[in-house]
């Protein structure tokens, strides 16, 4: 009769004995089991980030504008040193002269008012026309009675400009021969809007007072000696743009 083999019991790894002993296989899954690699891979990230810190600012420093300024005038001359200005470095460069007022020392836009002078100014010389004489009469201009408009003077960039823009009525008075009887007349001299520059343009209209007893031929007559009066008050205009250039 064959010997019968003695009974074991079940190997220590196998599943029936983790099922008999689960303390036993737990105690040894803990002990064996390798040690965690999430440590050491946050370290090395950490290293790693620390690491492209480190070179991005010298990367971007030595592309920014600052960084090469600084490079490429380290070589440049030093900047002068101050130096306090004397008489003679004032007298050399004298400061530039402006045409506007004390606030505007800049020369720009500044509009000055010039109504009063101007209005005194005209009236002053037309009023001082000399008499004229005709082939059948004489007459003179005694008083601006209307003068009516603006004058002004306009800086800008410091440059001077000056305009005007006026209307005038002249008393005239006179005499003349009509039907060998010598006829006092009087009237106005009218002159429609002028400007600046414009006086060759001048237009002169004769306007009468109440002579009714005129013909239309006297008034003709009379009207056509009248404008001999246009020269000599383009002239009188002139010399008043002259002195408002000047002003």
């Amino acid at each position: 009769m064959a010997a019968r083999e003695p009974s074991r019991g079940p190997d220590a790894n196998s599943p029936e004995a983790a099922r008999s002993n689960p303390n036993q296989t737990a105690e040894r899954s803990k002990g064996d089991s390798p040690p965690p690699r999430a440590p050491r891979l946050a370290r090395e990230m950490e290293e790693t980030a620390a690491a492209a810190a480190a070179v991005e600012p010298a990367a971007e420093k030595a592309t920014s504008y600052r960084y090469w300024v600084r490079e490429s005038t380290g070589d440049a001359a030093p900047l002068p040193a101050p130096r306090k200005l004397d008489a003679a470095d004032l007298a050399a460069n004298p400061a530039p002269t402006t045409l506007g007022s004390v606030w505007n020392q800049a020369g720009t836009w500044e509009e000055k008012n010039l109504n009063s002078w101007a209005n005194s100014r005209i009236k002053d010389l037309l009023g001082s026309l000399d008499p004229l004489e005709f082939s059948t009469g004489k007459a003179s201009v005694y008083e601006v009675s209307r003068c009516s408009g603006d004058a002004f003077l306009v800086t800008v960039r410091n440059k001077k400009r000056v305009g005007y823009t006026y209307e005038l009525s002249l008393k005239f008075k006179g005499e003349w021969l009509i039907k060998e009887e010598n006829k006092k007349v009087k009237g106005h001299l009218e002159i429609p809007e002028f400007s600046f520059g414009e006086l060759e343009d001048l237009e002169v209209n004769v306007r009468f007072g109440d002579e009714k007893d005129l013909s239309s031929d006297d008034k003709a007559q009379i009207c056509k000696d009248m404008k001999s009066f246009l020269a000599p008050i383009q002239g009188k205009l002139r010399e008043f743009e002259k002195e408002l250039k000047e002003r």
